[in-house]
């Protein structure tokens, strides 16, 4: 008789496998949230950040001031710019404090600003998460670029933190 209830615990095993794989990728649950709504929360405070002009808000997003802060130019873009500016680049890696220039410019602006994200993916083991989006990047009501963009992030002890951004752009 207990040789008939291997194949049914087998059968069931291989039911409950993808369900917990899929709550692993996840995350664990922790305070009633996943690790894939804590990173997405990050995501929401990036974003608002750049709309209520507040440094301090971007940088506690931050694992360092100094993490890759990296554009690359669209292979359109850097044609047409390559006209008037032949020398131009098309990768233009972050130099000494990539992110806090950037919040720095956003800050100064009298236009509003604001970045839009569409189709947001977020990859994660419950220790370091993997984000890809669309977004486009707006100065009042008008869209300056758009592109592909990719951060890492690693769970630290004080929560998510970005440790480094990538971005395709075309203008």
């Amino acid at each position: 008789m207990k040789q008939h209830l291997l194949p049914i615990v087998c059968a069931i095993g291989c039911f409950l496998a993808p369900i917990g794989s899929a709550f692993a990728q996840n995350g664990a649950a922790q305070g009633g949230t996943t690790q894939k709504q804590q990173v997405e929360a990050v995501i929401e405070a990036f974003r608002t950040s750049i709309i209520e002009k507040d440094k301090a808000k971007f940088t506690a997003l931050l694992f360092s001031e100094d993490i890759p802060w990296t554009s690359v130019v669209s292979e359109e873009t850097l044609a047409r710019t390559r006209k008037k500016k032949p020398e131009a680049k098309r990768v233009y890696p972050s130099v000494g404090k990539g992110p806090i220039e950037f919040i720095d410019s956003i800050v100064a602006e009298k236009e509003p600003q604001e970045e839009k994200f569409e189709n947001v993916r977020i990859e994660t083991d419950g220790s370091i998460a993997s984000v890809w989006f669309d977004y486009s990047y707006h100065d009042g009501a008008k869209k300056t670029n758009w592109g592909k963009e990719a951060w890492q992030l690693v769970r630290t002890d004080d929560g998510w933190k970005i440790n480094s951004v990538i971005w395709s752009m075309t203008y």
